[in-house]
């Protein structure tokens, strides 16, 4: 029997899927008076000719292609058994693409006026939604001819353009405000991300419905990973160093840093990192075993390696190989080296 007309339908939720191409490949027939139905939570765009003609809303539609039945058998003929008149249906979900994740993976940069380096860095995580609010734009500028275009074809591109702006939208805050009350005003910062990349979503046929700060805190680096993003002076990072020592020795169970940690932290990092490396606290005078004498008035308790380096006149280097010897006894604390003053005596006497 002779083929008429079609129905053209695609009764799925496209729960992730966008858009979804009839004919998935290639190019339609579609004879003239084929329906096309169209369900409430779709649109259709219609292309003939390689032209977006007609955007569908929900119901039935007659389309038109040129294609008429029986006759264009004949005019197939012509032209390989290919039709004279190409037609393609886009069916697109209309429906609210909601609980998309967004996440920093790497930290966001702020100013911080005031408070230890003068920078913060932050991150966060959080949702955002979209929809589609022009099928034909949508379909012209991100789709082309793809069979089915998916929400993860798109969302490394969205997550950009929302990371962008959420660091904008940092930068500007913090101008104003500092990064703890910054920390409070999640639902602000959230709203004003919203309005700022409407504009960037719109040029590309959709709406962004919503966007969410689930949690917004200070960065946990490091101060290696801190001057791998060259962010650190050598004198800067040697400091954090030691504040990170303090911060891993306080988290050792077995560990004695705990109280000193705890006081470093109530000081604010700054004056912690000053204290670390100002080599202003020194060790008092010990007695020796014999009593009455003072030992080593003018060495600390406790040293840097560099700090017993410049007693013993080497370069630190030479102390820490004597260290990993295993000639010098050294206290290893997080990423740093601690040398006590019996250590360095014991090592000058043998």
């Amino acid at each position: 029997m002779a083929r008429i007309f079609d129905v053209i339908e695609y009764p799925n939720e496209m729960r992730d899927e966008i858009v979804h191409r009839f004919p998935e490949t290639g190019i339609g027939d579609y004879r003239i008076g084929s329906q096309v139905i169209v369900r409430e939570s779709q649109a259709v765009v219609f292309f003939r000719d390689g032209q977006a003609l007609d955007v569908f809303r929900g119901g039935r539609h007659t389309i038109a292609t040129a294609n008429v039945p029986l006759l264009i058998n004949l005019i197939g003929k012509a032209f390989n058994d290919r039709t004279p008149f190409p037609a393609e249906v886009y069916f697109v979900s209309m429906k609210e693409f909601a609980n998309e994740k967004w996440g920093t993976p790497q930290p966001i940069i702020v100013r911080n006026p005031g408070m230890g380096l003068g920078v913060a860095l932050l991150q966060g995580f959080g949702t955002y939604s979209f929809q589609v609010k022009d099928p034909q734009q949508f379909v012209n500028q991100l789709v082309g001819s793809q069979g089915a275009y998916r929400t993860s074809d798109i969302e490394e591109r969205l997550k950009t353009m929302l990371l962008s702006t959420l660091q904008d939208t940092l930068g500007e805050t913090t101008a104003a405000k500092s990064v703890v009350d910054l920390i409070g005003l999640t639902e602000e910062v959230g709203a004003a991300v919203r309005a700022k990349a409407q504009d960037d979503f719109e040029a590309l046929g959709l709406t962004l419905k919503s966007f969410y700060i689930g949690n917004l805190k200070p960065s946990s680096k490091s101060a290696q990973e801190l001057r791998d993003m060259g962010m650190l002076d050598m004198a800067t990072y040697t400091q954090l160093q030691a504040a990170d020592a303090m911060r891993d020795a306080a988290s050792n169970p077995s560990g004695g840093a705990g109280l000193t940690a705890g006081i470093g932290a109530g000081m604010g990092i700054g004056n912690l990192m000053q204290q670390a490396t100002s080599g202003a606290v020194q060790g008092g005078q010990k007695q020796d075993s014999g009593g009455g004498g003072n030992k080593d008035a003018g060495m600390p308790e406790v040293m840097t390696p560099s700090e017993a380096a410049a007693i013993l006149k080497v370069s630190e280097e030479d102390v820490i190989a004597a260290i990993k010897e295993g000639s010098l006894k050294a206290k290893k604390l997080g990423k740093a080296y601690r040398i006590s003053n019996d250590a360095l005596e014991e090592f000058l006497n043998s």
